[in-house]
Formats: C-alpha cells, sequence, structure tokens
C-alpha cells in the first residue's frame, strides 16, 4: 500500500485557493461567447440538456455534481452496457474513440476541450482546483488500493495527465500520474502544469 505524502503547509492550501478564483473568474469572463456558441450548437444538434452532471468524489471523499457540456447523447448513462458490449471493450478503458455514445459536436467540443468549461463553476463552488487529479467516481477511488491520492486533495480541472497524453496513456498510466503528482504537489508545478495546458489543448495530444 503507498502512503500519502506530507501534507503541503497552509500557505501553499490559502495560494492555492486564490489562484483558483482569480483562474477561474478570468477564464469565465473571457470564454462567455464560446459557451453561447456550444449552447446553441448541442440544442441545435440533440436537443436538451445542455449540461451534464455526474457524481464525483472530492476532496476528503465527499462527493459533487462535476458539470460539463453534455457530449454524448441525451440517455447516454441508460446506454452505458449496451454501448460497452457494442464496443467490446470492458472496464476503465472504455473511453474516448471506442465509445458510440458521443456526438459528432461531442467529439469536436472534447477535441479541443470546451466540454470542460463548466467546471470552473465546480472550482468557483471550491469543489474543485484548477489542477489536481481527475475527478473520478467511488468505484475508481477503490481500485488498487489508492483512493487516497484522490481523497487527500480537490480534484482538477487539468493536471500532470492531461499534458503528458491525456487520452494517449493508459488507464493505469493515469493512475500513476495522479499518484505522482499527489505525492509532489506545489505551488510553482501548478502554475506550470497551466502554463502548459494551453498548448497541450491547441497540439490536441491525446484529444479524443
Amino acid at each position: 500500500m503507498v502512503t500519502p505524502a506530507t501534507e503541503p503547509h497552509l500557505l501553499y492550501h490559502l495560494t492555492k485557493r486564490i489562484l483558483d478564483i482569480v483562474v477561474a473568474v478570468t477564464v469565465l469572463t473571457v470564454t462567455s461567447p464560446i459557451w453561447i456558441a456550444a449552447a446553441l450548437a448541442i440544442v441545435i444538434e440533440s436537443g436538451r440538456p445542455i449540461l451534464f452532471r455526474q457524481e464525483r468524489l472530492g476532496h476528503l471523499g465527499r462527493t459533487f455534481r462535476c458539470v460539463k457540456f453534455r457530449s454524448m447523447i441525451p440517455d447516454a448513462e441508460s446506454r452505458l452496457t449496451e454501448a460497452m458490449r457494442a464496443a467490446a471493450v470492458d472496464g476503465p478503458e472504455f473511453k474516448g474513440k471506442s465509445d458510440p455514445r458521443i456526438t459528432r459536436l461531442g467529439r469536436l467540443l472534447r477535441a479541443w476541450s470546451i466540454d470542460e468549461l463548466p467546471q470552473f463553476i465546480n472550482v468557483l463552488k471550491g469543489e474543485m482546483s484548477v489542477v489536481g487529479p481527475r475527478p473520478i467516481a467511488q468505484w475508481e477511488a477503490e481500485f488498487q488500493g489508492h483512493g487516497w491520492a484522490w481523497l487527500s486533495v480537490k480534484p482538477g480541472l487539468t493536471g500532470s495527465w492531461q499534458i503528458s497524453g491525456r487520452s494517449q496513456t493508459s488507464w493505469e498510466r493515469r493512475m500513476e500520474i495522479d499518484v505522482e503528482y499527489v505525492r509532489n504537489r506545489s505551488l510553482w508545478r501548478d502554475v506550470w502544469i497551466m502554463i502548459q495546458t494551453p498548448w497541450a489543448i491547441i497540439s490536441r495530444r491525446g484529444a479524443v
């Protein structure tokens, strides 16, 4: 069993929270026209709802509703088992290109990470951070005993795995990257990840 790293100083958490608020407000303001365009495009292609909310684990195991622009068909949740059977894929690797429930517009939104813009609302509410491990479901936290890595910090909108290949990396590798981030997190590393994220999006490295 891997044990958690030493908890950073209180100043780290305070500064990180201030940075989260500043970045979230800035991004939400600058991208407001994209919100309008994305919302209209989703309604035109496949109707409502515009947003998709899914329960995820947050800091200390608190659950919250992670919000995104909907990139799948409206009844995607009820068709998960059917889609996995059709794609002949099982487990955590069922993702991205193998998922037939993603709409044509949804693939575009995901490729440019536009679907994740609403998560800045989660950041403002304090449920997420700009940088951190991926938001995960309960079953993922229990997988291979690494739950502490996610429960000891807030999940992030971006993180080490997003600038390291995104969906090109295996599920196990993404898990290892998240654990390594938690053990070695620092404010300077967070800033570096923020700086690298736009390039990862523009280059579409590992995008689905």
